[in-house]
This record gives C-alpha cells, sequence and structure tokens, in this order.
C-alpha cells in the first residue's frame, strides 16, 4: 500500500481535491436552494442534470480523448468546473443552476475517465488491488471532507463557492504535473441490453435502482436536511455520515461476497437499507437516529454496486467482463438521472413532504428485494467455490475504473485457480 501511494500521491492527491469540490458544490446548491425559496421539485431538476451530463460524458469523452488527447481533454474540462462552481451564486436561478449542473457532470464525467487512465497506466498485476483500495477511500474521503468545507462562510454568499471552484482548480497541479507519459486510451467493446438483461436480470434491474437510490444521497440529501429545517452544521453532518458509512462498510461486505451467495446477501443488505430507510421516516426527528440510519443506508448502498457487478459477472465469461460493467454503468446512470425528479415530487408538500426522500430509498430497495427473491426461484445458484472476486467500484466510477476493477478481479481468481492447482 505505501508503494503505491508513494508513487501515485499526487494523482491520488489531486482526485481527493476534485471529489471535495463535487461534494461541495452539490451540498451548497441543496442548501442554496433552500435560501434562495425553490420548491423540492425545482432542486430536483436542478440536481437530476448532473447526472444526464454523466450519461452524456460518459458517452463522449472517450472520443474527445482519442482526438486531442488525456491532458487536453483534463485542463479543459477541470476549467469548465472551476468556472461554473464561480457562477452558481453569481447568478441564482434555477435554469442556470440546471445548465451549470448538467456542464459539471459533463465534464466530471471526462475528468474521471481521464484520471482513472492515468491511475490504471500507473498500476501493474502486483498493486493494482491496493491501487483500487486507496482510490476508493480518497475519493469517498474527498466527499466527507466536503461536507465540513460548507461550515466555511455563509452559503448564501459566495465564500463556500469559491472554496469548490479552488478545490478543483488547485487539483490541477499535482494531477498534471506528476503523470506519466499519456497512456493508451482504449475501452472494451460494449454488450447490448439485451445480452446484459439475459446475462444477469438481477444486475441489471438492480443496477437501475440502485442509481435512483445513489443519486438520492448524493443530489437530495441537503435538499432534504434544508426541507426537514436542520442547522448547517446538522446538515454537513448528515450529508457525510453517508459517505462514512460507504467507507466503513465496503470492504467487511466485499469479504461475505467472496464466503457466501451473493444473491443471499444482496437481498439481506438492500432489506436492512430499505429497513433503515423507513426508520428514517418514522424517527427522523431525532438527530442522532437520522444519523445512525445515514450511516446505515449508505454503507449499505453503495457496496450493493460492487455486489451487483460481482452477481453479473458469476453469469459471464471472463472476456465479456469488461464489456458489461460499461453497460451496467449505462444503465445505473439512467437510474440516477431520474431519480432525483421522482424523489423532488415525492418531497413536495403536496404528497409526502420531507419523509419522501427516504420513502423513495425504501421503495426501491424493497423492490430490489422482491425482485432478487423472484430471480431465487427462476436460476440456480452459482455454487461459492466458482464465483470470482468480487471487484470494489464507487457508483462515482466511470467504465474505465469498472474495467480496471475486472481486470483485477479476474486476476486475482485466475491466480487463485492457478494456487489451487499446485497444491492439488
Amino acid at each position: 500500500m505505501l508503494q503505491v501511494l508513494s508513487s501515485a500521491w499526487a494523482l491520488l492527491l489531486g482526485l481527493g481535491l476534485l471529489m471535495l469540490g463535487n461534494g461541495l458544490q452539490g451540498t451548497l446548491l441543496g442548501v442554496r436552494g433552500g435560501i434562495e425559496g425553490y420548491s423540492t421539485f425545482t432542486m430536483s431538476l436542478v440536481m437530476s442534470t448532473y447526472f444526464v451530463g454523466l450519461l452524456i460524458g460518459s458517452w463522449m469523452a472517450p472520443g474527445m480523448i482519442r482526438r486531442v488527447g488525456h491532458v487536453r481533454v483534463f485542463a479543459a474540462l477541470a476549467s469548465l468546473i472551476s468556472a461554473v462552481m464561480i457562477l452558481y451564486p453569481a447568478l441564482p436561478n434555477p435554469v442556470v443552476w440546471m445548465i451549470g449542473r448538467l456542464i459539471v457532470g459533463f465534464c466530471f464525467s471526462g475528468v474521471y475517465v481521464t484520471a482513472e487512465s492515468w491511475l490504471n497506466n500507473a498500476a501493474d498485476n502486483e498493486n493494482r488491488g491496493k491501487a483500487l483500495s486507496l482510490y476508493m477511500i480518497v475519493m469517498t474521503l474527498g466527499l466527507v471532507a466536503a461536507q465540513g468545507f460548507i461550515l466555511i462562510g455563509d452559503p448564501a454568499g459566495y465564500l463556500p463557492f469559491v472554496i469548490a471552484s479552488i478545490a478543483v482548480s488547485v487539483s490541477f497541479a499535482p494531477i498534471l504535473l506528476s503523470i506519466s507519459p499519456t497512456p493508451a486510451f482504449d475501452t472494451a467493446k460494449r454488450m447490448t441490453l439485451r445480452q446484459l438483461m439475459d446475462a444477469s436480470p438481477l444486475g441489471c434491474v438492480g443496477m437501475f435502482l440502485i442509481g435512483g437510490v445513489f443519486a438520492a444521497q448524493f443530489g437530495m440529501a441537503a435538499v432534504y436536511a434544508t426541507e426537514a429545517g436542520l442547522k448547517l452544521h446538522q446538515i454537513s453532518l448528515f450529508a457525510a455520515s453517508f459517505y462514512v458509512g460507504a467507507l466503513f462498510l465496503q470492504f467487511p461486505l466485499g469479504y461475505l461476497s467472496d464466503k457466501m451467495d451473493r444473491r443471499v446477501l444482496i437481498i439481506f443488505v438492500a432489506g436492512v437499507a430499505s429497513a433503515a430507510s423507513i426508520f428514517a421516516m418514522l424517527f427522523g426527528d431525532n438527530f442522532v437516529y437520522l444519523l445512525g440510519s445515514a450511516f446505515v443506508i449508505g454503507g449499505l448502498v453503495n457496496p450493493l454496486y460492487s455486489l451487483l457487478l460481482a452477481h453479473t459477472n458469476d453469469f459471464l465469461e471472463h472476456d465479456d467482463m469488461a464489456a458489461a460493467s460499461g453497460g451496467l454503468i449505462f444503465i445505473n446512470g439512467l437510474g440516477a438521472s431520474a431519480g432525483p425528479v421522482l424523489i423532488g415530487w415525492l418531497m413536495s408538500d403536496e404528497i409526502f413532504g420531507p419523509n419522501g426522500f427516504f420513502l423513495f430509498m425504501a421503495v426501491l430497495l424493497g423492490m430490489m428485494v422482491v425482485y432478487a427473491l423472484y430471480r431465487a426461484t427462476q436460476r440456480a445458484t452459482v455454487p461459492v467455490e466458482e464465483t470470482g472476486h468480487m471487484p470494489v467500484v464507487t457508483p462515482t466510477a466511470t467504465s474505465v475504473a469498472a474495467e480496471f476493477a475486472q481486470e483485477y478481479a479476474i486476476d486475482t481468481e485466475l491466480e487463485g485457480q492457478d494456487s489451487a492447482a499446485n497444491k492439488g
């Protein structure tokens, strides 16, 4: 781990600063929207455009990189992100914010693809797993740290938005000054959605549902907290709890995933997260209970992304796994794009009010449980000894990181098979 950190610390630092800026701008807009008097539905439209931008960017970024190269794409898109973050407080208008979020989502998709390509190029077979772990930890820590920075300055003013812009701008330096020679860029051929659905219906449906749940956490948590009347420091703690939970529970659940029937684990994890959402609806007036619920939901929902990817791999040949990851990310992006709009409608005063936030997650996670139980009656379980290693991927990752993780999972599985054969 120290070897990877020493060789890639500048790149990881830059990625952490990018996530700090990204997490900060999302939470700030949720709080600022309440100050400006925007409705929850209006804010849901603002938040959803970020995920639409991510989806468009994931489709267009590879072509941009092939045409003009990694460095130019990274510098141009990161500069746009920094500029848009300054425009938010200067032009407090929902339409402007929607356009800004669309641009930021598009740009972050390209920036992530570029940075993940450099990280992949810097890793080798011996340290690939450690590089992936550090990547996930740094990205999550960036999101956690971002929630603390909303306490610096008044969200009704400029300073917090300036901090977000500075974080993105400063991230240029360690990344662009430390990168190795530009890596060759190539992505796996995609599987069609029909092929994916035939291979793993639960993987596809689950990815769509989990996209909506993650969008709720990443895009609407601050909107909920503002509507619920939480103070600024409470909003910071509440938003951070989702990511702290993910940081603590990702690896234990990954360990269990390789030791038991993944479909059973998916049912258990989704069921507990759904129950935690219902608990938050009933007892969210108690701030301690609210934080605990957010910790559990975030800690279980984020690993579900990797669990569903691993479950899908169990029904694929090794050569198809990287191709499948791109399709699953696309499906997840569709769910994430639609999620905030539905949440905003549920959170309106005429429907369920702020509790619509947790109701949305409870229903989607409950639907996953029901569908997983149904699928258990339609297909036999893959024996644990025949399943592969679970690739650890965050919901914010692009197809590059997913393929990176898939390659590591395959290598780990093959090494295990060779070791068992040698012992035999």
